[in-house]
């Protein structure tokens, strides 16, 4: 029975989600489990250049996984043909993966999945089954997005996210460091939590994104950073729309991480796994130790980014 009258709940939106045809899911990762679900896939090459959690799927669910290269380009070093039931993980890296670039993949491997949770803004190509993740681009606890011609049978469940927010409500008031933990274990919660249906919660804010606004101010801010460091970046990019990040990669990328942070300009290492996976001379690596992903989100506007590009080229001058 519905309930009239006492507190006014978090405000609804009435804007249209970016990805409002895809699937609405509780996470990137549980994206790839529906897609194995649906198609009975039985065995998946990926990248090793990647983080775990989609290993950690394929392991749970008892698909078997191989591994394949990528060039300094993040095009595929890989030249088997699947068979059936087996599938390509291609990752959008960086939204670096021009729509040409991953035509040729598909018709290459037939049965690809595209990775486009560093691509949010990208649009799937038409009968490519693609992924996408909400957390790593909106202030929101989780979320993701598929496409795809396939359906589970039978009514997901609906995942619940308001004991989940106290971490984001927390930044937006105090400091990062505050609420790090609880972040992080935000993270956490998805190696075990079920595949389930978009939260109303994270559903409702995703409608209240001005997303026009954001792609612009990523776009802006990524190409503003390759103007100014491009000369020193060993990767040859693209300007993508709605840029995930800047991936800088320089000779000492550890180093100068470390130097960042003491001038509260803290950049991840994505994939440590990387470090378990790949050998000491191999680019995955490399890339993976000294590439800087760089913030150039929605958050900053031209003097935040000329800032930090100031604090990158002093401390490589040094």
């Amino acid at each position: 029975m519905r309930e009239y009258g006492g507190y006014i709940e978090f405000e609804y939106f009435s804007g249209r989600e970016y990805h409002a045809d895809a699937i609405a899911l509780n996470s990137g990762r549980h994206c790839v489990e529906y897609l194995i679900k649906a198609k009975n896939i039985r065995k998946i090459y990926m990248p090793y250049f990647l983080c775990d959690s989609v290993f950690l799927v394929c392991q749970r669910l008892g698909v078997t996984v191989e591994y394949y290269h990528i060039d300094i380009n993040f095009d595929p070093v890989f030249d088997k043909t699947p068979g059936d039931g087996e599938w390509v993980y291609v990752v959008n890296f960086y939204g670096q993966l021009s729509c040409a670039r991953l035509e040729k993949l598909k018709e290459k491997y037939k049965n690809i999945i595209v990775d486009n949770v560093q691509a949010f803004f990208d649009k799937p190509l038409p009968g490519v089954d693609t992924c996408y993740t909400c957390r790593k681009f909106f202030g929101v606890a989780d979320g993701g997005y598929l496409y795809t011609n396939a359906r589970l049978s039978g009514e997901l469940e609906r995942d619940l996210s308001y004991d989940r927010m106290e971490f984001l409500f927390g930044r937006a008031e105090r400091t990062a460091s505050e609420f790090y933990s609880q972040y992080v274990k935000n993270n956490d919660l998805f190696e075990t939590e079920p595949l389930k249906r978009m939260s109303k919660t994270t559903q409702n804010l995703m409608r209240g994104v001005d997303y026009e606004r954001i792609r612009k101010i990523r776009t802006q801010n990524f190409s503003l950073m390759h103007e100014k460091l491009g000369a020193i970046n060993k990767l040859k990019l693209t300007v993508p729309e709605g840029a995930f990040m800047y991936p800088l990669y320089i000779e000492n990328g550890a180093e100068i991480r470390k130097k960042l942070q003491e001038r509260k300009i803290y950049i991840p290492t994505l994939w440590p796994n990387v470090f378990e996976l790949c050998r000491e001379d191999e680019l995955e690596y490399d890339m993976a130790k000294n590439i800087l992903p760089l913030p150039i989100d929605q958050r900053y506007g031209k003097e935040d980014i000329n800032e930090i590009i100031n604090a990158v080229l002093c401390i490589v001058k040094k």
